[in-house]
Protein backbone atom coordinates (compact mmCIF):
# COMPACT_ATOMS: atom_id res chain seq x y z
CA UNK A 1 0.00 0.00 0.00
CA UNK A 2 2.81 2.39 0.89
CA UNK A 3 4.56 1.52 -2.36
CA UNK A 4 1.43 2.36 -4.34
CA UNK A 5 1.09 5.74 -2.60
CA UNK A 6 4.75 6.53 -3.26
CA UNK A 7 4.40 5.66 -6.94
CA UNK A 8 1.25 7.75 -7.20
CA UNK A 9 3.02 10.72 -5.58
CA UNK A 10 5.95 10.31 -7.94
CA UNK A 11 3.63 10.22 -10.96
CA UNK A 12 1.84 13.35 -9.74
CA UNK A 13 5.17 15.09 -9.27
CA UNK A 14 6.30 14.20 -12.78
CA UNK A 15 2.97 15.26 -14.27
CA UNK A 16 3.09 18.61 -12.49
CA UNK A 17 6.68 19.15 -13.59
CA UNK A 18 5.70 18.32 -17.17
CA UNK A 19 2.79 20.77 -17.13
CA UNK A 20 5.03 23.45 -15.65
CA UNK A 21 7.68 22.82 -18.30
CA UNK A 22 5.10 23.14 -21.08
CA UNK A 23 3.81 26.37 -19.55
CA UNK A 24 7.34 27.77 -19.32
CA UNK A 25 7.92 26.81 -22.94
CA UNK A 26 4.78 28.65 -23.97
CA UNK A 27 5.87 31.73 -22.04
CA UNK A 28 9.31 31.53 -23.59
CA UNK A 29 7.78 31.29 -27.06
CA UNK A 30 5.86 34.48 -26.36
CA UNK A 31 8.98 36.21 -25.10
CA UNK A 32 11.19 35.19 -28.04
CA UNK A 33 9.50 36.32 -31.29
CA UNK A 34 12.16 34.87 -33.58
CA UNK A 35 15.20 32.64 -33.60
CA UNK A 36 18.09 34.26 -31.69
CA UNK A 37 20.83 35.72 -33.86
CA UNK A 38 23.79 33.42 -34.36
CA UNK A 39 27.08 34.35 -32.80
CA UNK A 40 28.92 34.19 -36.12
CA UNK A 41 27.16 36.03 -38.93
CA UNK A 42 28.49 37.43 -42.19
CA UNK A 43 29.04 41.17 -42.50
CA UNK A 44 26.38 43.02 -44.45
CA UNK A 45 25.44 46.52 -45.49
CA UNK A 46 23.97 48.77 -42.83
CA UNK A 47 20.20 48.26 -42.91
CA UNK A 48 18.13 51.19 -44.23
CA UNK A 49 15.94 53.23 -41.92
CA UNK A 50 12.29 54.17 -42.55
CA UNK A 51 13.48 57.61 -43.73
CA UNK A 52 15.94 56.13 -46.24
CA UNK A 53 13.07 55.47 -48.67
CA UNK A 54 12.08 59.16 -48.70
CA UNK A 55 15.70 60.25 -49.01
CA UNK A 56 16.35 58.09 -52.07
CA UNK A 57 13.03 58.90 -53.74
CA UNK A 58 13.32 62.67 -53.84
CA UNK A 59 12.60 64.09 -57.31
CA UNK A 60 15.71 64.98 -59.35
CA UNK A 61 17.16 68.50 -59.15
CA UNK A 62 17.87 70.88 -62.01
CA UNK A 63 21.49 70.86 -60.92
CA UNK A 64 23.34 69.31 -58.00
CA UNK A 65 24.71 71.58 -55.27
CA UNK A 66 28.36 71.18 -54.28
CA UNK A 67 28.55 71.10 -50.48
CA UNK A 68 31.36 70.84 -47.94
CA UNK A 69 31.17 69.07 -44.58
CA UNK A 70 34.05 69.90 -42.25
CA UNK A 71 32.65 67.95 -39.35
CA UNK A 72 29.54 66.82 -37.53
CA UNK A 73 30.54 66.62 -33.89
CA UNK A 74 28.98 65.12 -30.80
CA UNK A 75 27.96 68.19 -28.79
CA UNK A 76 26.00 66.33 -26.10
CA UNK A 77 28.84 65.58 -23.68
CA UNK A 78 26.98 62.43 -22.64
CA UNK A 79 28.74 59.22 -21.60
CA UNK A 80 27.30 55.78 -21.07
CA UNK A 81 26.32 55.08 -17.45
CA UNK A 82 28.12 52.50 -15.34
CA UNK A 83 29.00 49.67 -15.54
CA UNK A 84 30.06 50.74 -19.05
CA UNK A 85 33.36 52.51 -19.54
CA UNK A 86 33.42 56.16 -18.51
CA UNK A 87 35.23 56.90 -21.79
CA UNK A 88 32.45 55.44 -23.96
CA UNK A 89 30.12 58.11 -25.33
CA UNK A 90 26.37 57.62 -25.60
CA UNK A 91 26.27 58.42 -29.33
CA UNK A 92 28.51 57.63 -32.27
CA UNK A 93 31.51 59.80 -33.10
CA UNK A 94 31.23 59.03 -36.82
CA UNK A 95 28.15 61.11 -37.59
CA UNK A 96 30.04 63.11 -40.24
CA UNK A 97 30.38 59.99 -42.39
CA UNK A 98 26.64 59.35 -42.02
CA UNK A 99 25.89 62.93 -43.09
CA UNK A 100 28.11 62.73 -46.19
CA UNK A 101 26.46 59.44 -47.17
CA UNK A 102 22.97 60.89 -46.69
CA UNK A 103 23.80 63.99 -48.75
CA UNK A 104 25.14 61.86 -51.58
CA UNK A 105 22.22 59.41 -51.54
CA UNK A 106 19.69 62.24 -51.73
CA UNK A 107 20.76 62.97 -55.32
CA UNK A 108 20.67 66.72 -54.63
CA UNK A 109 24.16 67.35 -53.29
CA UNK A 110 27.73 66.60 -54.34
CA UNK A 111 29.86 66.41 -51.17
CA UNK A 112 33.54 67.32 -51.45
CA UNK A 113 36.16 66.06 -49.03
CA UNK A 114 36.93 68.52 -46.25
CA UNK A 115 37.11 66.45 -43.08
CA UNK A 116 40.42 64.88 -44.22
CA UNK A 117 41.54 67.91 -46.20
CA UNK A 118 45.08 67.89 -44.79
CA UNK A 119 45.63 64.29 -45.88
CA UNK A 120 44.24 65.09 -49.33
CA UNK A 121 46.57 68.08 -49.76
CA UNK A 122 49.53 65.98 -48.63
CA UNK A 123 48.82 63.37 -51.30
CA UNK A 124 48.52 66.08 -53.95
CA UNK A 125 51.91 67.49 -52.93
CA UNK A 126 53.42 64.01 -53.22
CA UNK A 127 52.09 63.68 -56.76
CA UNK A 128 53.50 67.10 -57.68
CA UNK A 129 56.87 66.09 -56.24
CA UNK A 130 56.97 63.13 -58.63
CA UNK A 131 56.55 65.43 -61.63
CA UNK A 132 59.88 65.76 -63.42
CA UNK A 133 61.49 62.75 -61.75
CA UNK A 134 60.03 60.26 -64.20
CA UNK A 135 61.38 59.06 -67.52
CA UNK A 136 61.46 61.49 -70.42
CA UNK A 137 58.90 59.56 -72.43
CA UNK A 138 56.49 59.33 -69.45
CA UNK A 139 53.30 61.41 -69.75
CA UNK A 140 53.13 64.63 -67.78
CA UNK A 141 51.29 64.41 -64.47
CA UNK A 142 48.26 66.68 -64.44
CA UNK A 143 46.38 67.42 -61.21
CA UNK A 144 43.12 69.34 -61.65
CA UNK A 145 42.11 71.98 -59.15
CA UNK A 146 39.97 71.07 -56.18
CA UNK A 147 36.24 71.64 -56.63
CA UNK A 148 35.06 74.58 -54.50
CA UNK A 149 31.84 74.24 -52.53
CA UNK A 150 29.00 76.72 -52.78
CA UNK A 151 27.20 75.60 -49.60
CA UNK A 152 28.64 74.69 -46.21
CA UNK A 153 26.73 72.02 -44.26
CA UNK A 154 27.32 72.27 -40.52
CA UNK A 155 25.73 71.13 -37.28
CA UNK A 156 26.04 68.24 -34.88
CA UNK A 157 24.37 65.92 -32.41
CA UNK A 158 23.07 68.57 -30.05
CA UNK A 159 21.19 66.55 -27.43
CA UNK A 160 20.89 63.07 -25.96
CA UNK A 161 18.33 62.56 -23.19
CA UNK A 162 18.40 59.28 -21.27
CA UNK A 163 15.40 57.63 -19.66
CA UNK A 164 12.86 60.15 -20.94
CA UNK A 165 10.09 57.68 -20.15
CA UNK A 166 10.12 54.24 -18.57
CA UNK A 167 7.60 51.81 -17.17
CA UNK A 168 6.48 48.23 -17.02
CA UNK A 169 3.73 45.74 -16.29
CA UNK A 170 3.65 42.29 -14.75
CA UNK A 171 1.31 39.62 -13.44
CA UNK A 172 1.66 36.35 -11.51
CA UNK A 173 -0.78 33.57 -10.74
CA UNK A 174 0.05 30.52 -8.64
CA UNK A 175 3.76 31.18 -9.05
CA UNK A 176 3.67 31.58 -12.84
CA UNK A 177 4.16 35.11 -14.12
CA UNK A 178 5.17 37.37 -16.96
CA UNK A 179 6.56 40.91 -16.75
CA UNK A 180 7.65 43.54 -19.25
CA UNK A 181 9.58 46.81 -19.00
CA UNK A 182 10.34 49.57 -21.48
CA UNK A 183 12.55 52.64 -21.69
CA UNK A 184 12.71 55.59 -24.08
CA UNK A 185 15.74 57.79 -24.86
CA UNK A 186 15.93 60.69 -27.31
CA UNK A 187 18.62 61.98 -29.65
CA UNK A 188 18.40 65.37 -31.40
CA UNK A 189 20.23 66.45 -34.56
CA UNK A 190 20.89 70.05 -35.61
CA UNK A 191 21.71 70.79 -39.27
CA UNK A 192 22.14 74.06 -41.16
CA UNK A 193 23.22 75.21 -44.61
CA UNK A 194 25.41 78.30 -45.03
CA UNK A 195 26.14 80.33 -48.18
CA UNK A 196 29.94 80.53 -48.38
CA UNK A 197 29.83 83.81 -50.35
CA UNK A 198 27.96 85.81 -47.72
CA UNK A 199 28.03 83.59 -44.63
CA UNK A 200 24.25 83.74 -44.47
CA UNK A 201 22.48 80.80 -42.86
CA UNK A 202 20.01 79.63 -45.50
CA UNK A 203 18.17 76.85 -43.67
CA UNK A 204 18.33 75.32 -40.23
CA UNK A 205 16.68 72.06 -39.19
CA UNK A 206 16.38 70.15 -35.93
CA UNK A 207 15.14 66.54 -35.85
CA UNK A 208 14.52 64.23 -32.89
CA UNK A 209 14.46 60.42 -32.84
CA UNK A 210 13.27 58.22 -29.99
CA UNK A 211 15.43 55.24 -29.00
CA UNK A 212 13.17 52.46 -27.70
CA UNK A 213 14.18 49.52 -25.50
CA UNK A 214 11.99 46.84 -23.94
CA UNK A 215 12.32 43.62 -21.97
CA UNK A 216 9.98 40.62 -21.62
CA UNK A 217 10.65 38.20 -18.75
CA UNK A 218 8.60 35.05 -17.93
CA UNK A 219 9.15 33.26 -14.63
CA UNK A 220 7.96 30.25 -12.65
CA UNK A 221 8.33 29.92 -8.86
CA UNK A 222 6.30 26.98 -7.63
CA UNK A 223 6.44 24.12 -5.16
CA UNK A 224 5.87 20.91 -7.10
CA UNK A 225 5.90 18.94 -3.86
CA UNK A 226 6.20 19.52 -0.15
CA UNK A 227 9.98 19.86 -0.33
CA UNK A 228 10.56 20.33 -4.06
CA UNK A 229 10.72 23.90 -5.41
CA UNK A 230 10.72 24.60 -9.16
CA UNK A 231 12.15 27.96 -10.24
CA UNK A 232 12.56 28.92 -13.90
CA UNK A 233 13.39 32.33 -15.37
CA UNK A 234 13.83 33.52 -18.93
CA UNK A 235 13.58 36.67 -20.96
CA UNK A 236 14.64 38.73 -23.93
CA UNK A 237 15.74 42.35 -24.21
CA UNK A 238 15.61 44.41 -27.40
CA UNK A 239 17.52 47.69 -27.68
CA UNK A 240 17.14 49.89 -30.73
CA UNK A 241 20.69 50.57 -32.04
CA UNK A 242 21.68 54.13 -31.20
CA UNK A 243 23.76 54.57 -34.37
CA UNK A 244 20.79 53.65 -36.57
CA UNK A 245 18.65 56.20 -34.70
CA UNK A 246 21.30 58.86 -35.30
CA UNK A 247 21.43 57.81 -38.96
CA UNK A 248 17.65 58.13 -39.31
CA UNK A 249 17.64 61.56 -37.63
CA UNK A 250 20.39 62.76 -40.00
CA UNK A 251 18.53 61.46 -43.05
CA UNK A 252 15.32 63.17 -41.92
CA UNK A 253 17.26 66.41 -41.40
CA UNK A 254 18.72 66.20 -44.92
CA UNK A 255 15.26 65.69 -46.45
CA UNK A 256 13.83 68.62 -44.47
CA UNK A 257 16.81 70.78 -45.44
CA UNK A 258 16.30 69.92 -49.12
CA UNK A 259 12.57 70.64 -49.02
CA UNK A 260 13.07 73.93 -47.19
CA UNK A 261 15.62 74.95 -49.81
CA UNK A 262 13.07 74.19 -52.51
CA UNK A 263 10.48 76.31 -50.74
CA UNK A 264 12.93 79.23 -50.40
CA UNK A 265 14.14 78.83 -54.01
CA UNK A 266 17.75 78.18 -52.99
CA UNK A 267 17.69 75.24 -55.43
CA UNK A 268 15.07 74.16 -57.93
CA UNK A 269 13.49 71.00 -59.30
CA UNK A 270 14.19 69.68 -62.77
CA UNK A 271 10.44 69.33 -63.28
CA UNK A 272 8.34 71.93 -61.47
CA UNK A 273 5.37 69.54 -61.43
CA UNK A 274 7.26 67.34 -58.96
CA UNK A 275 6.50 69.95 -56.31
CA UNK A 276 3.13 68.28 -55.68
CA UNK A 277 4.61 64.83 -55.07
CA UNK A 278 3.62 63.30 -51.70
CA UNK A 279 7.24 63.02 -50.53
CA UNK A 280 7.61 66.82 -50.87
CA UNK A 281 4.20 67.81 -49.54
CA UNK A 282 4.41 65.52 -46.51
CA UNK A 283 7.61 67.14 -45.28
CA UNK A 284 6.29 70.62 -46.05
CA UNK A 285 3.13 69.84 -44.09
CA UNK A 286 5.18 68.56 -41.17
CA UNK A 287 7.26 71.74 -41.09
CA UNK A 288 4.13 73.90 -41.35
CA UNK A 289 2.37 72.04 -38.54
CA UNK A 290 5.49 72.27 -36.38
CA UNK A 291 5.40 76.07 -36.62
CA UNK A 292 1.64 76.59 -36.37
CA UNK A 293 0.07 73.83 -34.25
CA UNK A 294 0.06 74.43 -30.45
CA UNK A 295 1.75 71.94 -28.17
CA UNK A 296 -0.18 68.67 -27.59
CA UNK A 297 -2.73 69.62 -30.25
CA UNK A 298 -3.38 67.18 -33.13
CA UNK A 299 -2.43 68.34 -36.60
CA UNK A 300 -5.10 68.84 -39.24
CA UNK A 301 -4.79 66.12 -41.87
CA UNK A 302 -6.71 68.21 -44.43
CA UNK A 303 -3.96 70.79 -44.86
CA UNK A 304 -3.75 72.13 -48.40
CA UNK A 305 -0.62 71.87 -50.50
CA UNK A 306 2.11 74.39 -49.75
CA UNK A 307 3.33 76.57 -52.60
CA UNK A 308 6.97 77.48 -53.14
CA UNK A 309 8.24 81.00 -52.77
CA UNK A 310 8.07 83.13 -55.93
CA UNK A 311 11.15 83.35 -58.08
CA UNK A 312 13.33 86.43 -57.77
CA UNK A 313 13.11 88.64 -60.83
Amino acid sequence: MNTTNKNRAAYQRLALAGVTTILCGALGACAVPSTPVQVTTAAQLTPPTPTSHDLRNLPPPKGKVVVAVYGFRDQTGQYKPSPDSSFSTSVTQGAASMLVKALRESGWFTPVERESLQELLTERRIVRALDGSQAKDAPEIFIPALVPASILIDGGIISYESNVRSGGLGAKFLGVGLSTQYRMDQVTIGLRSVDIRTGQVLQTVSTTKTIFSYEVRPSVYKFVNFKDLLEIEGGITTNEPAQLCVKEAIEAAVVHLTVQGLKDRNWVLRNENDWNLPVIQNYLREATNYASVPLNMPADSNTTAVSPAPKDL
